[in-house]
């Protein structure tokens, strides 16, 4: 799909039933992309296996750039989508492109390390990755969202907690996610052992097997019992629950209290050349973060399919996802274990808190994924979060529209409760 809009057939897919909802009108092309990226996320080669656009992509244009962005069908996007769906972008002056919704993580970096991209969403771990482990020059510019992913299991599998995970499989959509990087320290915590092999291997008793999933191939593959499980952003979630038969086990954000998932990224060497220009786009960017704050179940109707159709799931899943959460079920169940937390299922909160930075990188050296993880040794917390993150511009549009920060502090101590 080469933009956000909805195909007739798509359309027709979406009316038939669970099954093709899910496999047809999600279903991600195999493609080079989703091949070369997964590929170099193993090894740890994006630097070998790409021809990175290092200086003039990013300085085309500088003058008046055009904006492209890139995204995935899911509510992280959402600050991005409600900005150019609200018309913030062109307020600021700034000319923007249709978004285009890629299908896997893997064609999203690559497109943006082509330059095909000036502004996307990445999973957090993600941009540490391409920084330090393959000298790309991406900075966090902004957080996409805050909380917003679960873990989703089979509604008649009978498992209740993270104890009784022991030998599953368990689907993550990226090796550094969040997704990821939390599953581990919940499985971890609970006396099990994370491991990554084929899945046809025999698994121990204490042993969960982890695999790759994209995103919207996650939910059909709980459905087809093909897997145990998955962890991911929404609307998959609530699409799990409402047409695979899932269950929600645990919200993320009960694990760590407003926790980033995605960030909005730009290329270093555009931010440079162009800073009064990026200025104005990361205004955009946090009045529509503000806007989707307040406005959950407005913007969840505005970016479904049955609205602007930015995102291919119908209204009512997407609704759900962003708003369907400190309920009693959930409480009854344990998916929400603390009630008490300033927690939605999803939330907007652009400031980049260099609290939050500090912790996942040090986390993600206990995070077991494939491929070389020497970058990570000795990679001094203090250092990246002054130095992957760039503050200025987010800061301004900050003092801009004070709303948009729901937290009102710039500084917070994490919570992370297991």
């Amino acid at each position: 799909m080469s933009n956000r809009h909805i195909s007739p057939d798509q359309h027709h897919h979406a009316q038939c039933g669970c099954d093709e909802v899910l496999s047809a009108d999600y279903q991600i092309q195999t493609d080079r992309r989703r091949f070369v990226l997964d590929g170099m996320a193993m090894i740890g080669g994006l630097a070998a296996g790409l021809t990175l656009p290092m200086g003039a992509a990013s300085a085309q244009d500088a003058e008046d750039p055009v904006l492209r962005i890139g995204y995935l069908p899911i509510t992280d996007a959402t600050s991005l989508l409600t900005a150019h769906a609200m018309g913030y972008f062109a307020d600021e002056g700034v000319r923007a492109e249709a978004p285009e919704l890629i299908r896997s993580w893997s064609g999203l970096v690559e497109g943006f390390v082509r330059g095909r991209f000036n502004l996307v969403h990445l999973l957090k771990p993600i941009p540490v990755w391409m920084r330090y482990n393959n000298d790309f020059p991406v900075k966090i510019m902004a957080w996409a969202h805050i909380n917003g992913s679960g873990l989703v299991v089979g509604g008649n599998s009978g498992i209740e907690s993270f104890a009784e995970l022991g030998g599953t499989q368990i689907a993550v959509p990226y090796w550094y996610s969040i997704h990821n990087t939390l599953i581990q320290m919940g499985l971890r915590n609970a006396g099990l052992r994370p491991v990554i092999q084929r899945q046809e291997d025999p698994l121990a008793d204490d042993e969960v097997n982890l695999l790759i999933l994209p995103p919207p191939e996650m939910p059909s593959s709980l459905a087809a019992g093909q897997i145990d499980g998955y962890i991911v952003a929404e609307p998959f979630n609530a699409a799990g629950e409402l047409l695979a038969g899932g269950r929600l086990l645990r919200f993320t954000g009960d694990m760590w209290e407003n926790h980033p998932c995605c960030v909005v990224c730009m290329n270093e060497n555009q931010v440079n050349a162009s800073p009064e220009w990026t200025q104005r786009v990361i205004n955009a960017v946090v009045r529509g973060s503000e806007y989707a704050q307040q406005n959950k179940g407005k913007v969840a109707e505005m970016l479904s399919r049955d609205g602007q159709g930015y995102l291919p799931m119908p209204a009512e899943v997407v609704r759900r996802a962003m708003t369907h959460y400190n309920e009693a079920e959930y409480r009854e169940s344990g998916a929400v274990s603390h009630p008490d937390w300033r927690v939605g299922r999803i939330d907007f909160s652009p400031y980049p808190y260099p609290s939050a930075t500090k912790r996942l990188v040090k986390e993600m050296n206990q995070t077991l994924v494939e491929g070389d993880t020497t970058f990570l040794q000795g990679l001094d917390p203090d250092f990246v979060a002054d130095d992957l993150v760039d503050y200025r511009f987010v800061e301004e549009a900050l003092r801009q529209h004070p709303g948009a920060n729901y937290l009102d502090e710039l500084t917070r101590k994490e919570r992370i409760k297991l």
